[in-house]
């Protein structure tokens, strides 16, 4: 074990700090070496072949994520698979989910918008299973990674391609949730790298120029086809928060509340029909 884990460490060190670099060594001996926590936290021999591990390290050292090296994550207590056709799930976003949880009667029609590896609509169809939950997406391969998640979740959403842009259905729901493009193009100077390389831009980024383009949209379609006292939930870009609550009372919508994320962000906004 001993060997292993100096050879993570000679693979890695120079590019993950301390407290990281232990939980990736935990993360990777789980994985590949079929050992338990314990065998890991005491630091047991073991015998195994190390040439998927091998592979992931050089992955690592390049930069990409660990969840899409792993090729999972956890998240809201499930497990759900990623690649670099979807956004590895956030914390932030785990809130989301609980807000809507939370506030969410017995039964209703939800649906969540851009909805990725499905991580939101999933999550909330496990929690509320009288709700008939549906995902929609523009990306198909976001959408089939989405459709083998709810399979390995339980899980019984219905995932459909949909451009929110030119949404044209009719269907009638009680919420609508979403975490749609917010990172502004000017943002990218202070993102990682691991972050621009390797995850989807279609799925992060929107111009300067209309940053609420995917909100204002959301919100138009959400006028249509929200039930009566309808609830809208939204991440935000934390530098938008003042022009989120403009955009939705101006376009009929009542008691807009903003809840801030664990960072102390303003990170999440709900409004009702």
């Amino acid at each position: 074990m001993k060997e292993i884990l100096q050879r993570i460490e000679g693979a890695l060190g120079g590019r993950y700090a301390a407290a990281e670099l232990e939980s990736i060594k935990k993360a990777l001996c789980l994985e590949y070496l079929g050992i338990s926590a314990v065998s890991f936290y005491t630091k047991e021999n073991v015998s195994a072949d190390t040439a998927k591990l091998d592979k992931a390290l050089e992955r690592l050292a390049a930069g990409e994520p660990l969840q899409y090296v792993i090729g999972s994550t956890p998240f809201c207590g499930l497990t759900f698979k990623v690649d670099g056709r979807v956004l590895i799930p956030r914390p932030e976003t785990a809130e989301l989910v609980d807000w809507v949880a939370q506030d969410a009667a017995q039964s209703g029609a939800l649906l969540d918008v851009g909805t990725g590896s499905g991580c939101i609509a999933i999550s909330l169809a496990h929690r509320l299973p009288g709700w008939k939950v549906q995902g929609w997406d523009i990306s198909e391969g976001a959408l089939e990674v989405a459709r083998e998640n709810s399979r390995l979740n339980g899980t019984e959403v219905e995932f459909r391609k949909v451009d929110i842009l030119n949404a044209s259905v009719d269907s009638r729901f009680d919420v609508i949730v979403s975490n749609p493009p917010y990172v502004m193009e000017s943002e990218k100077a202070q993102m990682e790298d691991t972050v621009l390389d390797y995850e989807p831009h279609l799925a992060l980024f929107v111009s300067d120029s209309d940053p609420l383009l995917f909100y204002k949209a959301i919100a138009a379609f959400g006028h249509r086809n929200l039930n009566a006292g309808g609830k809208l939930y939204f991440e935000i870009n934390p530098l938008l928060v003042e022009e989120m609550k403009d955009m939705l009372m101006g376009a009929g919508y009542r008691d807009v509340q903003v809840r801030n994320d664990i960072f102390g962000k303003p990170r999440m906004i709900k409004a009702i029909l």
